[in-house]
């Protein structure tokens, strides 16, 4: 199937991860390793990447805690195998499962219930009646999402996750609401990361940490400022997105 896709091979997190990505349609950018970087993780803990694609975000988590144990779950079978490969070639085979698989429905896909640590999650977030969508299939999938997926996905995070277990997830800043209303009432002690292109902007994502069992919401946390005034990449943006640095949501905690 791998042979059937022209494909790239790319180098992130300043060339510590190798990834196989289509050339064309949906390619790793920095929503995936600045998710990566905003979901908390041990050694000897288990944690769930829904919607992987071909493993961007949990290939990094995973670069980043070298005990730790990901499954990685993607609808496109041809996007799941890429996520096969890049995780042997990045000599994580041996604790990396990928599953090809609809989110909708973890229960039917061999994962337990309340066995994971942490879910992370890139869900598709654009609204298909205010942003034309991508003639590329699998672009479209990856980016166009119903009104009622963030809340399905949700629920599949719940189920899959312990009590006091982390879901990190990024989404649009301008639809935040629509995550929170989401999260309750299985989440709370939730914490919210705004990401920026430039001071003084206004936010283009959020990143969201919950709790399975938690209660409220905790204050948010400094903006991440991708770029400074001129243009160039922060120093902040620069740690996450080359030196594979976690971001201080990671440090969240329910205690």
């Amino acid at each position: 199937m791998i042979a059937e896709m022209e494909t790239t091979d790319d180098a992130v997190l300043g060339g510590r991860l190798r990834l196989l990505q289509p050339k064309r349609g949906h390619r790793v950018g920095h929503d995936a390793i600045l998710l990566a970087a905003a979901t908390g993780s041990r050694d000897g803990e288990r944690a769930v990447d829904l919607g992987a694609g071909i493993g961007g975000a949990g290939l990094a988590l995973a670069r980043r805690v070298p005990g730790l144990r990901v499954t990685l779950v993607e609808i496109d079978s041809g996007l799941a195998a890429l996520a096969g490969e890049n995780a042997r070639r990045n000599d994580m085979g041996d604790r990396v499962r990928v599953i090809a698989g609809n989110v909708d429905d973890v229960a039917a896909l061999g994962l337990d219930e309340a066995s994971a640590d942490h879910v992370l999650m890139n869900p598709p977030f654009n609204d298909p009646a205010s942003q034309q969508s991508s003639p590329d299939a699998r672009r479209r999938l990856a980016h166009v999402a119903d009104k009622e997926l963030v809340s399905r996905w949700v629920s599949s995070a719940a189920w899959l996750l312990k009590p006091g277990g982390t879901l990190t997830l990024i989404w649009r800043a301008a639809a935040l609401d629509a995550v929170l209303a989401a999260l309750t009432p299985a989440f709370g002690a939730i914490v919210v990361m705004e990401v920026r292109p430039r001071p003084g902007a206004a936010a283009i994502r959020v990143l969201v940490r919950a709790i399975k069992g938690g209660s409220g919401r905790l204050p948010d946390l400094p903006s991440l400022v991708l770029n400074d005034e001129a243009g160039r990449p922060s120093a902040a943006a620069e740690a996450v997105l080359r030196e594979a640095r976690p971001l201080a949501l990671a440090d969240c905690r329910a205690d």
